[in-house]
Parts: structure tokens; C-alpha cells; sequence
């Protein structure tokens, strides 16, 4: 208890970009402990990224998790230490299978799903056009491809159900959120998740779940017209 306390009075700031899926991967995790915590925007797309941010992230990328004065870059690692610094539900199963299966589902989300599912079906059909700018049509079907085998295997470890089970909350379902509530935006992206019903299941409730609603970004205001 004593540790606890002490976390408690350690102020924790995330850095990051707020349409970053990476970065509200971390936002989940944070608003499932019931941790307070500032933000601060980073925009790792911009030519100088500042300074003092660079010192955290020798890469650039986003996010970084500084509680007190300890800096925690790389969203896997910011997940598990989050689970281990603060009280609450827990994000790691202590299971020894579905442990193995959490960490499973990270990696083939981080891996597999991240480039189809956000960086082709999501921002050419949907981010792109919001910032005015044109769909890459090739992409989006290149993206659709490649996450349909994705979600099949995400169908499978659910229709086991050590975790994406509806019941537990863990880290798997911290990183798989954020990249469906992106994909599932594009028409395509919806149509393709409906094949799949143990993982329709899972997102529907999981999309209802406070800490994914409440940390939805929406989508840039489109300043060209």
C-alpha cells in the first residue's frame, strides 16, 4: 500500500498525438485503473519534433509515459507498467494460457492488423479524406486483403476465450479497440468485421466500454473546405 500511495502522488503525463491508436491504446489502459493523468500533444509527423520530446523518445515516435521522473516509451512496455504501478482491475492475466494468449493478440495487432486496418482501409477511406485528402483506392483493397486474415485469426482466439471473452479486460483488448474502432469507420472495414461473429460480439461490447468511448478522438476538423 505504501508504493501505491506513493505512485498516487507522482504526477503522470502522456505525451502523444491524439489520433494516434498508439497513443489511445495507453489512454485505455490509464482510464481502466482509474489513474488521473495530464496530456500533452506531440505531433510526430511535424519535420522538428521538439527537443525535450526527442530526449524521452529517441525515435520520434509516440506515446511517452512520464510518471514523476521516470520516462516509458514504447506502448507494450507503457501497458505492462501501468497494470504493475497503479491499484485496479488487473490488464495482465495471471493465468498462465490466457497470459500467453494476451500477449499473442498484441503482437499479431501491433504486427498485422496495425498497417491494413489504420494505415490503409482507415486513413485512405476515412482519416485522408477528412484532411482533404484523396482515397488511394489500390490501398484500401490491399488493406482489406491483408485484414481479413487478421481477423480470422482474432475469430479463432476469441471463439476460445481466454480473453476477448466479454468478461475480462486486459491488455489485448487495449491494443485490438483502438484499431477496430478505426477500421470498423470505413463501410468496407464494417462490412468485412460482420463475417466474423465471436469478434463482432467482442467489439460490440467492447465499444461500449467507458474507457474506449471516452477516449475516441474523432477525426480532424477539414480546414480546406
Amino acid at each position: 500500500m505504501g508504493d501505491s500511495l506513493l505512485n498516487m502522488n507522482k504526477p503522470v503525463v502522456l505525451r502523444g498525438y491524439q489520433f494516434s491508436v498508439y497513443n489511445r491504446i495507453a489512454r485505455i489502459a490509464l482510464h481502466e485503473k482509474g489513474v488521473s493523468y495530464k496530456t500533452e500533444e506531440i505531433d510526430p509527423f511535424v519535420e522538428d519534433v521538439p527537443e525535450h520530446y526527442m530526449r524521452r523518445q529517441p525515435f520520434g515516435r509516440v506515446p511517452v509515459l512520464s510518471h514523476g521522473t521516470f520516462d516509458i516509451y514504447e506502448t507494450v512496455a507503457i501497458g505492462r507498467y501501468i497494470d504493475a504501478a497503479f491499484d485496479g482491475p488487473r490488464l495482465v492475466p495471471l493465468e498462465v494460457e490466457s497470459l500467453a494468449r494476451s500477449a499473442q493478440i498484441v503482437s499479431i495487432v501491433d504486427s498485422y492488423g496495425y498497417r491494413p486496418m489504420v494505415r490503409q482501409v482507415f486513413a485512405h477511406r476515412i482519416f485522408g479524406p477528412s484532411i482533404g485528402e484523396e482515397s488511394d483506392e489500390a490501398e484500401i483493397e490491399i488493406g482489406l486483403a491483408a485484414s481479413r486474415t487478421v481477423l480470422k485469426a482474432l475469430e479463432t482466439l476469441a471463439t476460445e476465450a481466454l480473453v476477448l471473452n466479454r468478461q475480462t479486460f486486459t491488455l489485448a483488448d487495449c491494443h485490438l479497440a483502438p484499431m477496430m474502432a478505426c477500421f470498423v469507420q470505413a463501410p468496407e472495414g464494417e462490412a468485412a468485421l460482420r463475417n466474423y461473429a465471436r469478434l463482432s460480439a467482442w467489439w460490440a461490447w467492447a465499444s461500449r466500454r467507458a474507457s474506449v468511448a471516452e477516449t475516441d478522438p474523432g477525426l480532424p476538423v477539414n480546414q480546406i473546405g
